[in-house]
């Protein structure tokens, strides 16, 4: 069978801090050159529309033998599995930072145990939108490591260092949310097992900066009881301007015979934004019997009414043996 190759991109913009913050996977390193008073984590930018910065990055091979890149400026986005912090490949269309930043070279090939430093500028256009426009600078081995098997999967390494651009002017923090969903399930017998709930809801950033979001989430069943109230944890800590993402949180230990009123709350610095939905908590299994219990028992009730009637009925029509000897005596002719 023909082998299909497929190239997987993993990109590591930042995660790891090593003595000179640098964005590390082991091999080679990419981080901002250090400015005279300290070394920064990442590149915190900031500009007017229009205005040209200079800047410069240092990739640094942590093997013994040379090491060639490709370099290149992209956009950052959140993915949509996790809300986690990645960045554009070189092949598809930037609209912010990956589009402003031109890198002095295109390729480098850095020695073994050396580092190699790369000037860059960022043009911000004339009408740029203000606010945040996060990035990255990429160093990429376009070297492809062949799979094997059926499925041959070639994988390609990146490293990049993260880019905060600012553009001033007015700034909103706006954060919505939506789409919420609630699945429910329960054992068939209460009692027997453990209930649960999946939410699954859409948080979106409407704004022009950078948030930290926070949600909570509520229920409260009848009579106002607390269900649940807690918050969730499973939330990117930087939703970019104008990113969605899809997610989920499991509730365990949700009622199984009650109605819960669910109220999911996302807040940020200067926006907060609610929805809500509701879900009834049934065992359809014991509902089920009850219903046709209820059935069987209506018949039954149907079926001895209608009998009563019957008999009633036959009651008020019947004639005594006495009355109709009487009334065949009245018939008979008199003898003379």
């Amino acid at each position: 069978m023909r082998k299909l190759y497929v190239l997987l991109l993993a990109l590591m913009p930042a995660w790891q801090a090593t003595p000179a913050h640098a964005a590390d996977n082991g091999s080679w390193s990419v981080y901002p050159v250090a400015s005279k008073i300290a070394a920064r984590p990442y590149f915190y930018l900031s500009a007017d529309p229009g205005q040209t910065l200079t800047d410069k990055v240092a990739v640094k091979n942590r093997t013994g033998g040379p090491l060639t890149f490709r370099l290149y400026a992209a956009d950052a986005y959140n993915t949509a599995r996790d809300g986690g912090f990645a960045v554009r490949t070189v092949k598809e269309h930037m609209l912010g930072v990956g589009a402003w930043a031109r890198l002095a070279k295109s390729r480098v090939t850095v020695p073994g145990h050396t580092t190699v430093t790369v000037p860059f500028t960022l043009r911000v256009p004339q009408g740029a939108q203000p606010g945040d426009h996060p990035g990255a600078v990429v160093a990429l081995d376009e070297r492809v490591d062949p799979g094997s098997g059926r499925l041959a999967l070639g994988v390609q390494r990146a490293v990049g260092a993260r880019v905060y651009l600012r553009v001033s002017g007015p700034t909103l923090p706006a954060l919505s949310v939506g789409q919420l969903h609630i699945t429910h399930h329960q054992p068939l017998i209460p009692g027997f097992g453990t209930g649960t709930a999946t939410v699954s809801y859409t948080l979106r950033n409407t704004g022009n900066v950078t948030l930290d979001p926070k949600v909570e989430l509520r229920a409260r069943g009848l009579f106002g009881r607390t269900l649940l109230d807690r918050e969730l944890t499973r939330v990117p800590s930087e939703l970019l301007p104008g990113q969605r993402v899809r997610l989920t949180e499991t509730w365990s230990g949700a009622p199984q015979l009650d109605r819960a009123d669910v109220t999911l709350t996302a807040s940020a610095t200067g926006t907060r934004q609610s929805a809500s939905a509701s879900f009834l908590a049934l065992p359809w299994l014991l509902a089920g019997v009850v219903f046709v219990a209820g059935v069987v028992t209506g018949a039954l009730l149907v079926r001895a009414r209608r009998a009563r009637a019957v008999s009633h009925g036959r009651g008020r029509g019947a004639v005594s043996p006495s009355s109709a000897r009487g009334a065949r005596r009245e018939e008979a002719p008199s003898r003379r």
